[in-house]
This record gives C-alpha cells, sequence and structure tokens, in this order.
C-alpha cells in the first residue's frame, strides 16, 4: 500500500455523486451494459441507517506499480471478509496481475513484487469478476481511500468502458478524524505540534495491535480490518449507523 498527498491524486472519480449509495447504485445498475457490473450493482447497497453490527465487511488493498491511478497500475490484490465480531482469515483472496505499464524500481523496493513474480499473471481483467462477486453486497474497508478507489476505478474504466463504484469506510480517515479532535487535538494544534502519522501501522499501534510486515496485499487487508475493529470498539458503538462511517 502507498501512501501520497490529497493534491497527488489526479482524479477523484466520484466528486458528482450523492452519499445516497442505495440510490447511486440501482441507477448504475439500469445504465450499466457489462454483466458483470450489472451483477454487482444488482446486489446493491445496505441503508445508510444500518447498525455496524449487522453489517458484512471486506477489507481491501491494493499494490501498485507507482501513485498515479492513471498512469499507473495494480499489481496485487488482497481482500478479506469479515464481521465485527470476526474476521475470516481463511476465506482471503489474493491476486498478482500483470499491470499495463512497466514496473519500476521504486515500487518494487517497497511491495517486493518483480517481473519474475508477475510473469505468469493476468491482465487486472481476468480478475475484475471475482473481486466484484467477493465485494457485492458488502461494505469495503481500506486505508486511504481516494487511492483504492481511484486505481479500481480507473483500472476498470480502461478495460470494460464503464465505471464501478461502490461505498468505502476509510480507516485512515477515521483515524485522522480521532487525532484533530478532542483535547489532544487542540492541544497539538494550539501548540503547533506535528500530527500523529497515519500509515496503517503506526494507526494500528496506537491499539496495542501487532506489528506486521507491510505492503503485502492480503497482509494489509487483515491489518485494515484489524484496525477498524479496534477503532469501533474504542470510539463508536456496534449500533453506530454505517451511513456514518462511509463515503
Amino acid at each position: 500500500m502507498f501512501y501520497l498527498k490529497k493534491q497527488e491524486l489526479k482524479t477523484d472519480p466520484l466528486q458528482l455523486l450523492s452519499n445516497n449509495w442505495q440510490k447511486t447504485m440501482q441507477q448504475l445498475e439500469l445504465s450499466t451494459k457489462d454483466a458483470r457490473l450489472k451483477a454487482f450493482y444488482q446486489a446493491g447497497a445496505v441503508a445508510a441507517d444500518t447498525a455496524l453490527q449487522e453489517v458484512s465487511f471486506v477489507a481491501l488493498d491494493f499494490e501498485t506499480t507507482g501513485l498515479d491511478p492513471v498512469r499507473d497500475g495494480i499489481v496485487s490484490i488482497g481482500l478479506v471478509p469479515l464481521t465485527l465480531g470476526r474476521i475470516q482469515s481463511s476465506k482471503a483472496q489474493s491476486y498478482l496481475v500483470k499491470p499495463r505499464v512497466k514496473l519500476n524500481e521504486s515500487s518494487v523496493i517497497v511491495h517486493g513484487i518483480t517481473d519474475s513474480a508477475i510473469a505468469q499473471a493476468a491482465d487486472l481483467e481476468l480478475y475484475i469478476e471475482p473481486l466484484l462477486q467477493a465485494l457485492a453486497g458488502k461494505v469495503v474497508l481500506v486505508h486511504h481511500l481516494p487511492i483504492e478507489r481511484a486505481f479500481l476505478y480507473h483500472g476498470v474504466m480502461s478495460r470494460l468502458k464503464e465505471a464501478v463504484v461502490f461505498p468505502m469506510i476509510d480507516t485512515l480517515a477515521l483515524e485522522r478524524g480521532f487525532t484533530q479532535s478532542g483535547l489532544k487535538g487542540w492541544w497539538r494544534q494550539l501548540t503547533k505540534q506535528s500530527q500523529p502519522s497515519l500509515r496503517l501501522a503506526d494507526c494500528r499501534q496506537r491499539y496495542q495491535l501487532p506489528a506486521y510486515q507491510p505492503h503485502h496485499a492480503v497482509t494489509d487487508a487483515i491489518a485494515c480490518a484489524e484496525l477498524f475493529q479496534a477503532q469501533v470498539a474504542q470510539h463508536f458503538s456496534v449500533s453506530t449507523p454505517v451511513g456514518k462511517l462511509w463515503s
């Protein structure tokens, strides 16, 4: 998982969409032509007032060739289903993807995925259907929503000529809200202290979660899932409506 500053992200594909995800998914089902996307949108979205304890989630992570969702590509996908009470690690899925751009040295250093590792991998288009099937009807968790959403959006758009969009909960954005609010956040601003790191490993450390080797898609997805469970336990209630957290 890469991290980038907000201004570095070239495109926000959802600027014009509302937060009424049930309506949005219904509209997209009617307008979409691709059968894979239509089946995904047909599964719909849970109601915004659904309690977190009643929601089925999927934690999702990508490793990529760089930071630009238009020019770079996805090289690895990891996902794991969960509820607030249980992470189903045995049902985790992982895919190596052959991008349409060359791997660059800086990204290989980060995620360790080399040309030889993806030599027998398929293009993202082959994985679109199983990925959408795994996400259908679920609420997706990511750590750093703008980059994960944009890479999937552009990856699918460049292959199917249609968009894939759906609600996500961003554990990074949640953590930013926690660290910048309350007395501690006020004191940091007043004293001009630097804000705490929002990297996945650093966020997990604040909840006494164990350290994992970063930049492996499935491991990062599991790490994101555990972080979300800890965030809900400390800052929310199991009855909190999911619509208060998603974007």
